[in-house]
């Protein structure tokens, strides 16, 4: 069969750990699948935050990878003050958290990296990528951020390549972020990141967005955007032992926790459960898997839930899903205002493929709400609904003490990794008609 190559540009690829590296790990091994060779284009020494080795077994076989070297700056803001290297993950302390050392290199970070630390990588690729696309004869380019940078090598082949077709994909929002109005930027460096973002929407031919709501906000900034969200591989869970069922009522979250995402009233109602409910205290177990900030841990350790944690660290990606498996609820968190509305953790699908019930925290009428609505999944909440939070809780540990907590059977199907390469290959389909 022949197949018409698309070079994918994106930072993260195994070993990279996280959910960064999976949407187009999980693409790239389904698009043969739909008439479509994808080529990666990856730094040859990238500063990873996280490792995973597992999800090498992932790549699929003979796909070509391109790696050129990189230069990042990390490891010299690490020597500054080592809390820098929750940069590479999206983190950074917050409020009376914050240190003079992290005032100022949130500073540095949003002023003199624009968009983000990897800009050193741009020119350089943008002189490889032109010459390799006119040898092999490729004209479909993807460009996958945040780091946003990688957009910025998109749009400058662009501009030198108009023949080119090229599909920004938006793991995250750029200046819609919630950490955004976190980076200490001045007005020059605010214009520069939103100027760089309004060319990549009105340049490119799609962009694509992991939410409904982030789709919608990037028409109104003159994208042709397109909501392709993230999913699960059914494979994923096909490959994992059966999971064992737990003797503990265990409330799980996966995955990276900041303090900008940390569900106070969720510790503050779990506080209140484990104090007036003996038997409940006796039951419940706090369990993390992946990466929780110091001062978020520092004070669960300090308070009545201390005895009931499990932190089990950063796991690779099959592990996390058998302990995704073996709990009993599943939490998720996203930030608070309402800015945040479109963002749609990746988690959440592995999440739905458990079957188990979902509990999440983030602004009101959020994607994720109308998600769990559809597939009748769980329910979301506000982070200052202590009440209902609590009502919800014992629901569950009440239903479950009894044998009846039954697990979701809606359809999910949508949100297969599968199918949402079909339709990535539709838009593909459209650009080369």
């Amino acid at each position: 069969m022949n197949r018409k190559k698309v070079l994918i540009i994106t930072y993260y690829w195994p070993p990279a750990g996280g959910p960064g590296v999976q949407r187009w790990l999980k693409f790239a091994k389904y698009l043969p699948d739909f008439g479509y060779q994808p080529v990666i284009y990856t730094p040859e020494n990238p500063s990873y935050p996280l490792l995973d080795e597992t999800l090498v077994n992932d790549v699929p076989e003979n796909i070509e990878i391109v790696k050129t070297k990189i230069w990042e700056p990390y490891q010299l803001a690490e020597k500054l003050n080592k809390s820098n290297k929750k940069f590479k993950a999206g983190q950074f302390d917050v409020g009376t958290n914050q240190s003079w050392k992290s005032k100022l290199s949130i500073w540095v970070r949003g002023n003199f990296f624009i968009p983000d630390a990897r800009v050193f990588w741009v020119n350089p690729s943008v002189k490889f990528l032109e010459k390799y696309l006119k040898e092999n004869q490729i004209d479909t380019i993807v460009t996958s951020g945040p780091p946003h940078s990688m957009h910025l090598i998109g749009l400058n082949l662009k501009n030198k390549l108009p023949n080119i077709k090229w599909i920004a994909d938006f793991r995250d929002p750029w200046t819609e972020i919630s950490y955004y109005q976190h980076l200490k930027l001045t007005k020059g460096s605010d214009k520069k990141h939103r100027l760089l973002e309004s060319q990549v929407f009105k340049t490119a031919d799609f962009t694509l967005a992991t939410s409904y709501t982030d789709a919608e906000n990037f028409r109104k900034n003159g994208a042709n955007a397109i909501c392709i969200t993230n999913g699960f591989d059914e494979q994923d869970a096909k490959n994992n032992p059966i999971a064992n069922s737990s003797t503990y009522f265990t409330l799980s979250y996966i995955g990276v926790l900041e303090q900008l995402r940390n569900p106070e009233y969720l510790w503050k109602s779990l506080q209140n459960l484990v104090a007036v409910n003996s038997q409940f205290a006796k039951d419940f177990k706090l369990k993390f898997v992946g990466r929780v900030d110091d001062k978020i841990l520092q004070n669960l350790e300090n308070s009545s839930l201390k005895n009931h944690l499990q932190n089990l660290g950063y796991l690779s990606h099959d592990k996390a899903i058998l302990e995704m498996e073996n709990s009993t609820l599943l939490l998720m968190t996203n930030f608070p205002n309402d800015s945040s509305k479109g963002i749609i953790p990746g988690k959440i699908f592995e999440y739905l493929a458990t079957g188990k019930q979902i509990i999440s925290f983030g602004p009101d009428e959020a994607d994720v709400a109308t998600i769990l609505n559809k597939t009748d999944a769980g329910h979301h909440f506000g982070y200052s609904d202590e009440s209902k939070i609590t009502e919800f809780i014992l629901e569950k540990y009440q239903l479950w003490k009894h044998g009846k907590l039954s697990e979701r059977k809606g359809n999910i199907e949508e949100f297969s990794r599968r199918n949402l390469t079909k339709n990535l290959s539709e838009i593909l389909d459209q650009l080369a008609s």
